[in-house]
């Protein structure tokens, strides 16, 4: 499959969803990591290191990025950024899109959020002033990278036993986002605790939560984990 994951920032992706992306991507599926801004300005940062920490990020995930160019801490849902991103939705020919949750207090994710379920629907368009071919991805998930202190609801829970080093070390890699400022070294930690809190309701040691609005399909319990074998006393 080919699968775009929107970041408002470059390190949500990771923080979100590095575990995931990383098992994706041993699956052999196509991941591409879209940056909406460059992230900065930053306490500690710059817009040439972020970017450099994000290549280096990229590279332990085994994942390529590309950038939208919208401004950080101005993202906004407008028919231009719509556009911008149904273009990199045609190129790429998309199958599935991961998105932040809709439910967060950081505006620049909220709108990143809009934008990307919007260009979805205009990815399809035909007789549009679009590059690229019409296409519309089956699947659109929200993973959760939120700034507001909720309790996850998820829709599904993604395994990422044994990819749990390459998420830490894809974060870490953001030095000055999560190495150099000290109040934010706990973050690390965090997640660790999550991810092995999400996989103990799974029955795996770690696990990250998704949300979808549209229903996932079965045509059978066979495709339940655990299903296909069956056992009796």
């Amino acid at each position: 499959m080919r699968i775009l994951v929107f970041g408002p920032h470059p390190d949500d992706q990771e923080l979100g969803m590095g575990g995931t992306i990383a098992r994706l991507v041993e699956q052999e599926h196509d991941v591409v990591l879209v940056d909406m801004t460059d992230g900065e300005p930053t306490p500690h940062g710059d817009p040439e290191t972020r970017a450099i920490e994000a290549r280096r990020a990229a590279d332990i995930l085994g994942v390529t990025r590309v950038a939208v160019g919208l401004r950080n801490r101005f993202v906004e849902h407008t028919i231009e950024a719509r556009h911008a991103v149904a273009g990199i939705i045609r190129e790429h020919q998309a199958d599935v899109l991961f998105v932040p949750h809709p439910e967060d207090a950081h505006p620049d994710h909220r709108a990143t959020t809009r934008i990307v379920e919007d260009a979805r629907f205009d990815a399809k368009l035909t007789k549009i002033d679009l590059p690229g071919k019409p296409v519309y991805p089956r699947w659109l998930f929200h993973y959760y990278c939120t700034h507001l202190r909720i309790v996850p609801s998820p829709s599904f829970l993604m395994d990422i036993t044994g990819y749990e080093q390459q998420k830490h070390d894809a974060i870490v890699a953001y030095k000055t986002q999560f190495v150099l400022p000290e109040k934010n070294r706990q973050v690390v930690d965090w997640l660790h605790s999550a991810n092995h809190f999400y996989g103990s309701r799974i029955g795996t040691a770690s696990a990250e939560p998704f949300f979808s609005h549209e229903p996932l399909g079965l045509t059978g319990l066979s495709e339940l984990p655990g299903g296909s074998a069956s056992t009796s006393s």
